[in-house]
């Protein structure tokens, strides 16, 4: 699906589920009112953010969460959680790509960074937070490139830090998973070993986009939110913000033993079925995700 479709049948869809109570109007001022209040609180927050970048201050990493737990409550996003993030450090979390809406949902719910392709870094404000969050940037198109890459993972996971590897190496659809990528699990299991006897802790997780305005979605109004193929991010955000009130499940799994796993192939492998089943729960409603329960987006 074009770009230039996706916008026509957006707004097709919000109104549809918006119903005869909210119309185009309506909608449309409430997200520009969203939109204001989301750059009153992201405006006066970056330049102290750099400057705990700058002193190396321990709220460099929490600030980005209190951050994100506000824009979510800002743009409507009600994140649920199902399963426990793994406390111990460093941790990498392997999760399946929908939207970048996906990175407030993510970041909302623990203290984490990113490893995001290289494009991310000259987008318009998108970049600058991109890179106040310590975004690792990967350029996929340059593979001698990656060792580098991997390099400053490592060096990130060796500081116990958490961070986040959308493994598909792109986005999806929402309604279903593409094949996970092993190259950067490689970073995991370097880190391993090279840690004199800790460990790496790799974690599956998985994000459903499941209700809108109330509603399930269903596959035929998922586009809402799914971001992939060559749409516009200022279209579809502005569609987004139209849409009205999402609910998003952010599923946990078990931990994944790298050396059980037989290192990083069989580590992705293992992943992309924990992320594919708990993904397949999320969106049926199965009983593996009924211990969920919905995540704190207070600052």
């Amino acid at each position: 699906m074009t770009d230039s479709s996706m916008r026509s049948y957006l707004p097709a869809i919000s109104a549809n589920m918006l119903g005869d109570t909210a119309p185009g109007t309506v909608a449309r001022i409430r997200a520009a009112a969203i939109l204001l209040a989301v750059l009153a609180v992201t405006v006066p927050l970056m330049p102290l953010q750099a400057l705990l970048l700058r002193l190396d201050l321990p709220a460099a990493r929490t600030l980005p969460c209190i951050y994100h737990r506000m824009i979510c409550r800002l743009i409507n996003v009600r994140v649920t959680i199902s399963g426990t993030p793994a406390q111990d450090r460093p941790l990498l979390l392997v999760c399946n790509h929908v939207s970048w809406l996906d990175i407030p949902v993510l970041s909302a719910a623990l203290p984490v960074s990113f490893i995001a392709k290289s494009e991310v870094r000259g987008w318009p404000l998108v970049g600058w937070l991109a890179r106040l969050q310590r975004t690792v940037f990967v350029d996929r198109q340059r593979r001698r490139r990656t060792g580098e890459v991997t390099g400053e993972i490592v060096n990130r996971l060796r500081n116990n830090e958490a961070m986040v590897l959308f493994a598909e190496g792109t986005s999806g659809d929402g309604n279903r998973l593409l094949p996970f990528r092993s190259a950067l699990l490689g970073a995991a299991e370097t880190a391993l070993e090279g840690s004199g006897g800790g460990g790496v802790v790799v974690q599956p997780a998985a994000i459903a986009y499941l209700r809108l305005n109330g509603l399930p979605m269903g596959r035929q109004h998922r586009p809402v939110v799914a971001w992939y193929g060559d749409m516009e991010l200022p279209s579809h955000l502005w569609a987004l913000l139209c849409a009205g009130p999402i609910d998003v499940t952010v599923s946990f799994g078990g931990p994944i033993d790298l050396s059980a796993a037989g290192g990083r192939k069989g580590a992705a492998g293992a992943a992309e079925a924990s992320v594919r089943r708990m993904f397949t729960a999320a969106l049926i409603g199965s009983p593996e995700s009924s211990g969920a329960q919905p995540a704190s987006t207070d600052g």
